[in-house]
């Protein structure tokens, strides 16, 4: 990995790793501020769209390194992040249906 091209699929690569790495770290972040807004413990929405791309870009990484602790990791939270945005949003939208 020289640097005389920046625009070389590994550097890219890497840059995807990061960027996953950053949207991933986010969410804790995001929980922390909401949890102090309301001085209790609380998992925002927010956090579980920062495990989704966060955990994507993740786990293409994981897949161009094929590591597969990695991709095995990766694709489970993912699923499993998924899976929370659905019941959710389900919750949400039973409770805008019944009177």
């Amino acid at each position: 990995m020289g640097l005389s091209d920046p625009l070389s699929a590994e550097h890219i690569w890497l840059a995807i790793g990061f960027i996953g790495q950053i949207m991933f770290s986010m969410r804790f972040l995001v929980q922390w501020l909401a949890s102090e807004k309301r001085g209790e413990s609380i998992i925002p929405i927010a956090f579980w769209y920062f495990s989704i791309s966060g955990g994507l870009l993740l786990f293409a990484y994981s897949v161009w390194r094929l590591d597969p602790v990695f991709i095995v990791g990766q694709s489970m939270g993912v699923f499993i992040y998924t899976r929370n945005l659905y019941l959710i949003h389900r919750a949400a939208s039973r409770n805008t249906i019944m009177p």
